[in-house]
């Protein structure tokens, strides 16, 4: 996404009247930290109860088949709903999104600027978080995104649609990074010599993961490819996984790059944009949680080799996304939002601190996922 949003300020109350919601609008604001879409929560009367939807304006710059998308939104979200409801239990309705359909029964609607906006209940009682607190922390938010991958496996209807080909094609963003260091755009290339060559001497883990897969060892799956922290809503009251969300990237793709962004995500000891790279680590406490969590619900449909390649996910999902930080930065910040002049460029630096740090232990986490796998010890409860 562009630094200056391209769209114009939304008006929330005109949007909200294209949807089946009843009640009296009372307002709405920005809300949440998300790179890429722009998302607004509104409240409604109705009937002296104040309700809570989120709205989402799809960024179509970045996703560009917005009727692929939403289709795919629309079959998860129901079949998640479905499941969710079917397992009995409290709560069935936070524990997968609800999709609200416009007043004519669609997916989406598309306002008189061209934009996409969607519609969601607000789920109450929950929110989430940009850093891990406690190892039970990262477990629970792993076991949600096992169980969303586990609840997708009998997904019926045929192969979603790639709503970003090549998202994890880890081999063409090294070459996207080779391509904006080739260009220089804004004459950047010659401040970042030492990530660029930091890149260039880590190139041969680039291609692991996907001659698994080609090997037979990483089976396609449907994964929801964007496994951030943040896209877990923690419940207020048990600390549990209450929901997974942010569904823009839910496709076909291996579970170990849903589990390696877990590992990026919840893992360093600072934010993911944190200028002091001195700060940066891979807590292991918090890997146990997440490999426990994570097993709990996803071990028993993966394979030796994909349990195998746990803390090697971690390491590569973070190079990935570093490389992609650097990217952006090299072509002018044209992708992801930024708020400081060298914001992309931080996040590369940061990122590439993780991968030094999960190299630095990476024999050590893979006995703790065999050690876990095994029957080892549980991380305490909240």
């Amino acid at each position: 996404m562009s630094t200056t949003n391209p769209n114009p300020p939304a008006d929330i109350k005109t949007i909200a009247g294209a949807f089946a919601i009843y009640g009296w609008f009372l307002g709405g604001e920005s809300y949440g930290t998300g790179h890429i879409n722009d998302t607004y929560v509104a409240g409604f009367d109705q009937a002296g109860a104040r309700v809570r939807y989120i709205f989402q304006r799809i960024n179509e710059r970045v996703f560009k088949d917005t009727a692929g998308l939403m289709e795919n939104v629309s079959r998860v979200t129901r079949h998640a709903a479905r499941r969710a409801i079917a397992s009995g239990g409290e709560d069935a309705s936070r524990r997968a999104l609800t999709l609200v359909p416009t007043r004519e029964g669609l997916a989406y609607h598309t306002d008189a600027h061209g934009a996409a906006w969607r519609c969601y209940l607000f789920i109450e009682k929950a929110r989430t978080y940009d850093l891990v607190e406690t190892p039970a922390h990262a477990r629970e938010a792993a076991r949600a995104f096992g169980e969303f991958q586990r609840l997708l496996t009998d997904l019926p209807g045929g192969r979603l649609i790639e709503t970003i080909p090549d998202f994890h094609n880890t081999r063409k963003r090294y070459e996207n990074l080779m391509r904006a260091i080739g260009t220089d755009p804004r004459n950047r290339a010659a401040s970042v010599r030492d990530e660029i060559a930091f890149v260039k001497q880590s190139e041969n883990m680039v291609d692991v993961l996907a001659k698994l897969q080609a090997s037979g060892g990483a089976p396609e799956r449907v994964t929801h490819n964007d496994t951030k922290f943040n896209n877990v809503m923690i419940d207020d009251a048990t600390r549990r996984g209450i929901c997974v969300i942010d569904l823009d990237t839910v496709m076909p793709g291996l579970a170990l790059y849903d589990f390696g962004d877990m590992v990026r995500s919840a893992t360093p000891s600072a934010v993911e944009d944190e200028p002091d790279v001195s700060k940066v680590s891979m807590r292991m406490p918090v890997y146990e949680g997440l490999v426990t969590g994570y097993l709990e619900a996803a071990g028993d449909f993966l394979t030796d080799a994909e349990r195998a390649h746990l803390a090697f996910s971690g390491k590569l999902i973070t190079f990935e996304i570093g490389m992609r930080f650097l990217t952006d930065y090299l072509e002018g910040d044209v992708y992801f939002k930024i708020k400081r002049p060298a914001h992309n460029l931080d996040r590369a630096r940061n990122q590439f601190a993780m991968v030094r740090s999960i190299d630095a232990q990476q024999s050590a986490m893979e006995a703790v996922a065999a050690r876990i796998h095994a029957g080892g010890k549980k991380t305490p409860a909240i």
